[in-house]
């Protein structure tokens, strides 16, 4: 179950480290490992505790197109700021059944900016530059987390605002015209550091965001969804003493 009292103080901390606003329940999140309406619950509690001092995206891609349309739908209505979406996983699509996936959650999302998410080390796959062009103007911009550069370049599209979620490519991504990042680190270290990335990537990664998130003061539990899975007592302990010492 989702630990409500947690979102207020959680939401304080990231407004008082600077950030622009959040990417409600996306990959760091575990957003997809939650329930439909656990996802619809912490949307609302997200966004009541910003309370409009900085923006709330959230995303709402799902496993089929009528939980996505449902999540899309439901965030417009909680007053999101922004929905993201990213592929389905497991099935092989083709270019219509993802173009058609996209567009009803984009439908559902009406006038309000509309996000995909492409991030193939995730999904299995990226999103056909061929899909974006047919869904058009309904796409107000990506979040683009795939590695190496390589692999984010064709998502630079003109007209469209971009947001690298690699930490390591967010300067060049700046360089070549993306709008910004939407990076998982800072769910941690809002004022920045990417340098801590590669320290936390050698533990269970979202566990350990939890548990430096405690180690700052936040009243964080360490638990995850399963099947993600908690910090050994031994990777606890190393993680603490990197804190300590870092």
């Amino acid at each position: 179950m989702l630990d409500e009292d947690v979102f207020a103080p959680y939401v304080d901390f990231l407004v008082e480290g600077g950030l622009d606003g959040i990417l409600a329940l996306g990959t760091t999140g575990e957003g997809i490992l939650l329930s439909t309406e656990e996802r619809k619950r912490a949307a609302e509690l997200f966004l009541a505790a910003a309370a409009r001092r900085f923006q709330v995206a959230v995303h709402c891609g799902a496993q089929t197109t009528a939980a996505t349309v449902e999540l899309t739908r439901h965030a417009v209505e909680a007053g999101a700021d922004a929905v993201a979406v990213i592929g389905p996983t497991y099935f092989a699509y083709d270019e219509e059944a993802l173009y058609r996936h996209f567009a009803a959650a984009a439908e559902a999302a009406g006038p309000f900016p509309f996000y995909l998410y492409e991030f193939k080390a995730r999904t299995g796959y990226s999103i056909p530059l061929s899909v974006i062009e047919r869904l058009g103007d309904r796409v107000a911009g990506l979040k683009v987390s795939n590695q190496p550069w390589e692999a984010v370049e064709p998502y630079l599209l003109d007209g469209l605002d971009v947001f690298i979620g690699a930490e390591s490519l967010v300067a060049r991504g700046l360089e070549r015209g993306a709008a910004g990042s939407v990076s998982a680190l800072a769910a941690a270290f809002p004022e920045g550091g990417p340098e801590k990335r590669a320290a936390l990537e050698r533990f269970p990664f979202h566990s350990a965001l939890k548990t430096v998130l405690a180690w700052r003061g936040l009243p964080v539990r360490p638990d995850v969804r399963a099947p993600l899975r908690a910090l050994t007592p031994d990777e606890r302990s190393e993680l603490e003493q990197w804190l300590e010492s870092s």
